[in-house]
């Protein structure tokens, strides 16, 4: 049997078995024919992985390759986390998917793997957070470190995070120690998750599922936004934002209805009653 029929054998496997990758090794592949002078880099960065978890773990790892803690290192621990919890896995195929559903500017699945950093960003945190479960404290608060100097966006490793989150663009992107984000969530760059005050314990918000939040929004305190809720940009919120509402202003206030079942995944900023071209 050929070499080019034992490869085609594996490729249909491999899309039976686990079609998000398959679909970026495929993508890879149809690029480094496109563009030629980056096939080194596909090579390294996807074509000579085995899974998608080590590919991930690997490109985040480069990012934030540096002397003081090698990328070997950190992609190490990366695998450590995924063979100690497998939803972290789960969790980074539903974030691909997120950013592929909601980001009109992402046409591949190897886009984010790749590209994003709000993607990076949030893989580093889901490292990062297992490190702080596990006590491995120092290596957690390393990693919170080196990705916000990296990516711009600082997450504390103990905050909770979903799945099928998206970071847009994400620069500025703040996360406090006891914030949680539910499933299905996006933010936009600037947006704060910040204490009030300087009182200890649980003092973030709780951001629930399918969640949109506007660029350059704060939401400070230990409150709840509530689920498939809109927070518009440049919000200041300082209480309780019901579900399946807008809010806006400084201080917040509701506005209006969310406008939709799921405001995450249409993206849409419009305040109930706006026409787009105003």
């Amino acid at each position: 049997m050929s070499v080019i029929t034992n490869r085609v054998e594996r490729e249909a496997q491999l899309a039976t078995l686990d079609p998000v990758w398959a679909r970026i090794r495929a993508e890879a592949q149809d690029a480094s024919l496109v563009e030629p002078a980056l096939s080194a880099f596909l090579l390294d960065s996807i074509l000579s992985h085995n899974t998608l978890e080590a590919a991930v773990g690997h490109r985040v790892a480069s990012r934030l390759d540096h002397e003081a803690v090698g990328s070997h290192i950190i992609a190490h621990a990366f695998a450590e986390a995924i063979a100690d919890q497998p939803d972290i896995a789960e969790a980074v195929r539903a974030d691909i998917a997120a950013v592929l559903d909601r980001d009109p500017a992402c046409h591949r699945a190897l886009e984010p793997v790749l590209y994003f950093k709000g993607f990076h960003a949030i893989q580093s945190h889901r490292l990062a957070h297992w490190l702080w479960a596990s006590g491995r404290r120092d290596f957690a608060l390393y990693l919170q470190s080196r990705a916000s100097s990296v990516f711009g966006v600082d997450i504390h490793p103990a905050a909770r995070i979903g799945r099928g989150i998206m970071f847009d663009h994400a620069t500025g992107i703040v996360v406090g120690e006891t914030a949680t984000i539910g499933d299905n969530v996006s933010m936009l760059h600037g947006v704060t998750l910040g204490g009030n005050g300087k009182e200890e314990g649980d003092r973030h918000p709780k951001v629930q599922r399918g969640v949109l939040i506007g660029a350059g929004a704060k939401i400070l305190g230990n409150l709840s936004i509530g689920c498939c809720s809109r927070v518009a940009a440049g919000s200041v919120v300082l209480s309780d934002v019901p579900a399946d509402t807008t809010v806006a202003g400084v201080p917040a206030r509701v506005v209006g209805k969310a406008g939709c079942s799921e405001p995450a995944r249409s993206m849409n900023h419009l305040i109930e009653g706006q026409s787009p071209d105003r």
